[in-house]
């Protein structure tokens, strides 16, 4: 686990500055850096460099940027590389490449014999997650790859015939050149959505490089492909559909087993996140199942009992046998971490829960550097309390349809007819896009977001439900979320936050080989009669009694109202004001004073202000505290 960073330049970017913004991601490598700059041809440089957290082989062999041996033949210094993350099955590629001299017991190296043997097509037989940049200097290639799923973050900014790559935006931030224009374009939909998702970033000529795509950089031309694409290989599984039951759960639960041992090698300490959940629950049994010692389990209660599944947890814990430390966390000391928000997570994002996954990510580093999560479970096994919705809305979608159609007959007063129905009924009638089935929302809620932004800018949800060519809504949802809401926005979240402890998280749920046999398993083996998870829960029952495992889930919500009215009262009254917003040109400067100031006299009394949006409040108020941070330094 590391932080990468470089360039493909004309312009005389000096190894000190590549050093500078090399030491941006420290937090993401504290082990060793370096830095190394070449001579392209066409007046071309290029720069490497990494920040190593080692997890695998210990020693400066794993030292990057890493070359291709100088022993093996005309490959001689051909290839070199800087890489981010984990390649999984690399012991069995390794045997596969046995005719190249290895020096090193780490997965790099594996990587660069694997593109000298089969190019950079090699990428379809990885398993793991990774963002990764190759030069091939005899072809004066650069590539630039991200894993299937997105769980290791890489971007990019053009700027003319130049690239410049990093892990984070940090290292771009302090490239000679730059300049930090902020696309107005993306910001109702951060507002709504609390993230921005690949391939958007929030600044001009700056972007994500999408799960699952390669970039090829040659010659000042560029050319990007995906080799993995969620909806091709949906519809490419379902073809081979697995039809009973219990052979679908033999295999998943083989291949969960199978994910979490490759996920337990390291030469590291290493533990899990456990919540007391399915997802978690069930990576630490496997993971306990696969240990002689018992596995080091971390949890984190709260002092709000309304919120706490510290006891759960710690029941599964000692059911399991696991060594299991858990923290108490209050109020104050979940608040001490919001001025840290933007410094780590250095693009707007608003989704709370990167609050508590910092102080679990922060207890676990104390004893381990690898921490096994559940995340995956719900978007591929049909988890979340959105998915029962979407399964009742499409019930009344043609209902929708006729309260649609009266509306706009002619006559009817239209505007005061609305204000009498149900925020539901209304919610449902609107919902006639085809693109947008599945992303049903309070028109009102969008109207908001909307004015944020000076109704500029590209639609709030996402546009493309056609592409999964899927009638179940559910299954539409989940297809979206695995493109969006998970790399985007929990990927990008558990990154973030265990990177700043330098943390390694691996996922076994989103192994390849799971993800893609998820896709062969019937959806009713995943959601049936109301019961999410089926086929999951199943599994776990074969580890831990049901009785421990089935019950309403809790939740958490960092208490956004409270924290907004009270002791960011008067900062975000800052944000908000008339002069600071006029000064920054970027929001719809009456409106959203105005807002705001509602929002804070009213509290939660009024239909506009309150709860209903305290969600976008949050993220208008992560922007800013962003803004003050990176672009008014």
């Amino acid at each position: 686990m590391c932080g990468i960073c470089g360039f493909v330049s004309r312009r005389e970017i000096s190894n000190k500055t590549l050093k500078i913004m090399n030491d941006t991601m420290y937090h993401r490598g504290p082990n060793d850096s370096g830095e190394e700059i070449y001579s392209g041809e066409d007046g071309y440089r290029i720069g490497f460099a990494q920040r190593r957290l080692s997890i695998m082989d210990l020693s400066m062999l794993g030292h990057q940027p890493m070359h291709s041996d100088a022993a093996f033949g005309s490959a001689q210094d051909r290839v070199c590389i800087v890489y981010n993350g984990e390649i999984y099955n690399f012991k069995e590629l390794k045997k596969e490449l046995s005719d190249y001299p290895f020096k090193s017991n780490c997965d790099t190296e594996v990587i660069i014999a694997a593109y000298l043997k089969w190019g950079i097509s090699c990428i379809d037989r990885f398993n793991g997650m990774f963002a990764l940049a190759l030069y091939d200097k005899s072809t004066q290639e650069i590539f630039l790859v991200r894993d299937r799923i997105g769980k290791k973050p890489l971007s990019y900014w053009l700027d003319g015939e130049n690239l410049v790559f990093a892990s984070e935006l940090k290292p771009i931030m302090e490239c000679p050149g730059f300049t930090k224009e902020i696309r107005r374009d993306v910001l109702a939909r951060f507002l709504y959505q609390q993230y921005i998702n690949a391939p958007d970033s929030i600044f001009k000529d700056v972007y994500k490089l999408q799960p699952g795509e390669i970039l090829r950089f040659h010659k000042g031309e560029i050319k990007t492909w995906k080799y993995w694409d969620i909806a091709d290989v949906y519809h490419k599984m379902q073809k081979n559909p697995v039809t009973d039951f219990g052979e679908a759960k033999a295999e998943l639960k083989r291949l969960l087993q199978k994910a979490v041992a490759s996920r337990m090698i390291a030469d590291v300490p290493l533990g899990s996140f456990l919540s007391g959940g399915y997802d978690s629950s069930l990576m630490t049994a496997v993971a306990q199942e696969n240990s002689p010692d018992p596995v080091k389990t971390f949890s984190i209660g709260f002092e709000d009992k309304r919120y706490d599944e510290a006891a759960y947890a710690r029941q599964v814990a000692e059911y399991l046998g696991t060594d299991h430390t858990e923290a108490y966390i209050d109020e104050k000391g979940m608040f001490d971490l919001v001025e840290s928000i933007p410094r780590y997570y250095d693009e707007p994002f608003a989704d709370s829960s990167q609050i508590p996954t910092m102080l679990v990510s922060a207890l676990a580093r104390e004893k381990v550097t690898v921490a096994l999560s559940g995340d995956g479970g719900d978007e591929f096994f049909c988890g979340y309390q959105m998915y029962d919705r979407l399964a009742q809305v499409q019930r009344l979608d043609a209902l929708g349809g006729a309260v649609h159609g009266i509306l706009g007959l002619p006559g009817l007063r239209r505007a005061k007819l609305e204000k009498r129905l149900p925020v539901k009924v209304r919610s449902i009638a609107e919902n006639r896009n085809p693109e947008l089935k599945t992303q049903i929302c309070p028109p009102a809620y969008l109207d908001v977001a909307r004015a944020f932004a000076a109704g500029e800018g590209m639609d709030c949800r996402y546009p493309r439900e056609s592409a999964y060519q899927e009638k179940d809504w559910q299954i539409r949802r989940m297809l979206l979320d695995m493109d969006t809401y998970l790399p985007g926005d929990i990927l990008c979240k558990v990154d973030r936050a265990s990177m700043k402890y330098s943390l390694e998280a691996r996922c076994p749920i989103l192994d390849k080989d799971v993800m893609e046999y998820s896709f062969r398993i019937p959806h009713s083996f995943k959601f049936e009669n109301g019961e999410k998870k089926r086929i999951l829960k199943s599994i776990a029952y074969d580890y831990i009694p049901k009785e421990m495992l089935d019950r309403k889930k809790k939740g958490f919500s960092v208490p956004l109202d409270k924290w907004l009215r009270g002791p960011l009262r008067e900062s975000l009254r800052d944000y908000s004001g008339k002069e600071f917003l006029v000064k920054q040109g970027i929001f719809n400067t009456d409106y959203v004073s105005r807002f705001v100031e509602n929002y804070l006299q009213q509290g939660d009394r009024g239909p506009g202000s309150g709860e209903n949006y305290s969600r976008i409040v949050w993220a208008f108020y992560t922007f800013q505290q962003w803004y003050a941070c990176y672009i008014e330094q």
